[in-house]
């Protein structure tokens, strides 16, 4: 067994330990510059292995870094959703073998193709990786958490140009500077090889990198200190701090209601001109509840300000059946659909608003494929599965427009940005964060609106039932948070921003370069 385990070490512990290594750079541990280095192992151990060694690497690589950064999703299952703790485990380590598939295709690619080109490691490492990295956010409805650029998230003279790649570009250059040390690395060994191995790109890379380095910085640097146009506005943000488990419960419904009253006048004496109640706060379906629907209004005029809230809306839904016989004509039936959305109420408490959430949670608010995986309930118990909605709509107030993200829609770029393909002036995301815990997801969740700001340049309010609910400047900058499960309310004056970003206007082109770089490099090889 000993033996065993010391030939694995020797076949694996380089990508298990740069696996390890970058888990440690996100959020809550946040010791960022190790994603600078922690990929270093993995790339010159991969150097010269075999198709099948170098996809097991990779796989393994991927299973210590997916593990570190999702574990918490354990929490969710556990507690709400009745699936012992082992099990529970389980299920977040198959999502784990399924993500590790990425690295391990990633580092199938590089190890075939680095041994048979004159091309440095920082050039072919980073391409491949930017196009899996992503291909994972968008297949099988998409899953970008762990998104290697998001473990810089506070270090902001490196990320302003998010604007122009996306966060895609970010994890583009912390490749890359991995591939440069890898290089140095693999260079004696390289050129003894291959005794006709031209030092030309190679050296041109390591001077090239510096510069585009020194170009990012500069950029960065000239965006923190931009001086923007836009106007000041006064947000309130309520965070009701409600118990998951209670919050549905008919003999605490009114406990859940008092509290967001209570927080928001206090809130409302500072005079915002809007306040934001989290994703799904209000503990009844509002429209259909007639008595405390005409309640929360009542209340809400008395606020003087505008007001933002996160409810569940039942909807009648006209769907086609066919009759059972032989005429096969079509009718419709009326379903109650039901909908994630967000309501906003103007001062005088008419609904100006709505937006259904777009971007479902698989197995959260939905079974995918419901036909196939008939056997298969969702995770979590809720009302039955949601509908999506299917439209951009910003809102439009006398202080700016706003898109609202709910709940993990902000961690999808290309989601975000189509709101304000047509301008618009700050975000609004709100959540419901409970079902993490006080585990590293609620941070790791806050952490990827910062790149959404910079990306778009519109500053975010974030209202989360639980936390961490706060403001980031359209720079990225946090300027004020609150912390995990804590009621209370948070009140501060931020600046809109009209930009029309490179990022916003065109999307991910930079990624799909990398796709075309990718494609060249393998019709190459071959």
């Amino acid at each position: 067994m000993d033996n065993l385990q010391t030939k694995f070490n020797k076949l694996y512990g380089p990508a298990i330990f740069s696996g390890l290594l970058l888990s440690l750079s996100f959020p809550k541990i946040d010791i960022f510059p190790l994603a600078w280095v922690a990929l270093i192992p993995l790339l010159v151990f991969l150097y010269g292995k075999d198709r099948k060694s170098a996809f097991k690497a990779g796989f393994f690589f991927g299973i210590v870094y997916f593990f570190g950064t999702t574990y918490w999703i354990y929490h969710s299952i556990n507690k709400y959703g009745s699936i012992p703790l082992v099990p529970s485990l389980l299920i977040v380590l198959l999502l784990c073998l399924y993500l590790s598939l990425y690295p391990a295709l990633f580092s199938l690619l590089y190890s075939s193709y680095i041994r048979k080109t004159d091309l440095p490691v920082m050039f072919v490492a980073p391409v491949f990786w930017t196009v899996l990295e992503f291909a994972r956010s968008y297949a099988l409805t998409g899953f970008p958490w762990s998104s290697l650029a998001y473990s810089q998230y506070k270090f902001l003279a490196f990320i302003q140009v998010a604007d122009v790649t996306g966060v895609y570009g970010i994890s583009f250059l912390l490749v890359a500077i991995n591939g440069a040390f890898a290089d140095a690395l693999l260079l004696k060994r390289r050129r003894a090889e291959r005794p006709l191995y031209s030092l030309i790109p190679t050296i041109s890379g390591f001077v090239l990198l510096p510069v585009i380095l020194l170009a990012t910085f500069s950029y960065g640097l000239y965006k923190l200190h931009q001086k923007r146009d836009g106007a000041n506005i006064r947000a309130a943000i309520v965070q009701g701090n409600i118990e998951q488990d209670k919050k549905w419960a008919p003999s605490y419904q009114s406990a859940v209601i008092s509290a967001y009253q209570e927080l928001s006048i206090a809130a409302a004496n500072e005079q915002p001109n809007i306040i934001v109640w989290p994703e799904t706060s209000v503990p009844f379906f509002f429209g259909k509840d007639k008595e405390l629907t005409d309640n929360l209004l009542y209340f809400q005029k008395q606020l003087n300000s505008y007001m933002l809230f996160g409810s569940v809306l039942a909807k009648e839904q006209k769907t086609d059946d066919r009759k059972q016989n032989t005429d096969t004509k079509k009718r419709q039936r009326t379903e109650i659909g039901y909908t994630n959305s967000a309501l906003l109420l103007d001062k005088n408490g008419n609904v100006s608003y709505i937006y259904d959430k777009i971007h479902l949670v698989p197995f959260g608010e939905y079974v995918p494929l419901r036909s196939l995986l008939f056997f298969i309930d969702k995770l979590v118990v809720g009302v039955g599965d949601y509908v999506p909605g299917d439209s951009y709509i910003k809102a439009v107030t006398p202080f700016g427009s706003f898109g609202t993200l709910i709940c993990y829609e902000i961690i999808f770029p290309g989601l975000v940005r189509k709101f304000y393909v047509r301008g618009g002036d700050f975000i609004i995301t709100i959540t419901n964060d409970a079902w993490f815990g006080k585990t590293h997801g609620p941070y790791q969740h806050f952490s990827m609106a910062v790149f959404r700001a910079i990306e778009n340049r519109k500053p975010v309010i974030r209202a989360a039932n639980t936390g961490i609910s706060g403001f980031i400047d359209s720079s990225g900058r946090i300027l004020s948070t609150t912390p995990l499960f804590k009621r209370t309310f948070l009140v501060k004056d931020i600046k809109t921003d009209r930009t029309l970003t490179p990022y916003t206007k065109y999307g991910d082109i930079f990624s799909y370069l990398c796709i075309v770089c990718s494609v060249l490099l393998l019709i190459k090889r071959k």
